[in-house]
């Protein structure tokens, strides 16, 4: 079978791991930056939209049975970014989307949409004010998301994962 349809799910695997256990340790005002996405939107440029599309409803679907969360609501927010991230792919700057400061813009678009779908899903507070909601459920954690996708950048310039 194809490396690349199997190569991103066992990725998936300790990314998951560290996104359960050691990334809430990290929180900043309930904002934990999503591994899970960073990978996504990775593969999404790189392998187009309907690839991304796709790998972010397995992605999703895992972590929803996994983590034991509301059954649906990552499949569809990863559902979402991926098929964002996937407008990105194109064959003359992929290179470029996914080795430079513009990966970290698109995951930072990627984010506040998955975030801002996953809390609408998943919150209890339907009392909150809209904007505040927008702001601390999708703004913050996809901001701390692409700030740690820089670090993704900066340290595999040059090497693929695929």
């Amino acid at each position: 079978m194809n490396n690349r349809y199997i190569l991103p799910v066992i990725i998936f695997i300790p990314l998951l791991l560290l996104q359960i256990t050691v990334i809430p340790l990290f929180a900043f005002y309930n904002a934990t930056p999503d591994l899970i996405l960073i990978l996504l939107v990775y593969y999404s440029i790189n392998y187009g939209q309907t690839y991304g599309t796709v790998l972010g409803f397995v992605f999703g679907f895992l972590f929803d049975l996994i983590t034991g969360s509301l059954l649906g609501s990552a499949m569809l927010s990863k559902t979402i970014a991926g098929f964002i991230a996937g407008y990105f792919s194109n064959e003359n700057k992929r290179d470029i989307y996914a080795a430079s400061y513009v990966f970290s813009f698109i995951v930072l678009l990627c984010a506040v949409v998955d975030s801002i779908v996953y809390s609408f899903f998943s919150a209890t507070e339907l009392q909150r004010n809209f904007l505040l909601l927008f702001f601390e459920q999708g703004f913050l954690p996809g901001l701390y998301t692409a700030i740690v996708s820089i670090m993704v950048v900066v340290f595999i310039p040059g090497r693929r994962l695929y």
